[in-house]
């Protein structure tokens, strides 16, 4: 649900409505829900309960590495397309390329994530 979102909102434009907007960052906030749970189930699963405070903490600042790379992505990208100007009606348009952009590249990271959590194994038991 979460990469089907991205890619929504990736091809929105102009025109687009604030209720499919508001629509889409539900379908947003459900799959990133359905989501997280069960993984972090499955990551404390895997480690042996001595180790829960490690596998935790490594969970987070991956968490926070994610969302630094995210936002050092997003910075170029739009000082790439934008460039070196104030945001204003003129370039409104740019902004959009950008967010555009952006949306299709993290669509691209969340669909990898997909794959990666698909192929992860079962869980054994100590």
């Amino acid at each position: 649900m979460t990469a089907v979102g991205l890619m929504v909102l990736a091809l929105m434009d102009f025109d687009t409505s604030f209720y499919a907007i508001a629509g889409t960052l539900v379908m947003l906030g459900v799959g990133f829900a359905l989501f997280s749970s069960p993984n972090m189930n499955a990551i404390m699963g895997a480690v042996s309960p001595r180790y829960y405070g490690t596998a935790s903490g490594t969970v987070g600042t991956m968490r926070l590495i994610g969302q630094m790379v995210s936002m050092a992505l997003v910075t170029v990208i739009f000082s790439m397309v934008i460039g070196k100007t104030a945001m204003f009606p003129l370039n409104y348009e740019q902004f959009l390329k950008s967010m555009h952009v952006c949306l299709v590249i993290f669509t691209g990271f969340c669909s990898a994530g997909i794959v990666f959590s698909l192929f992860r194994g079962t869980m054994q038991r100590e």
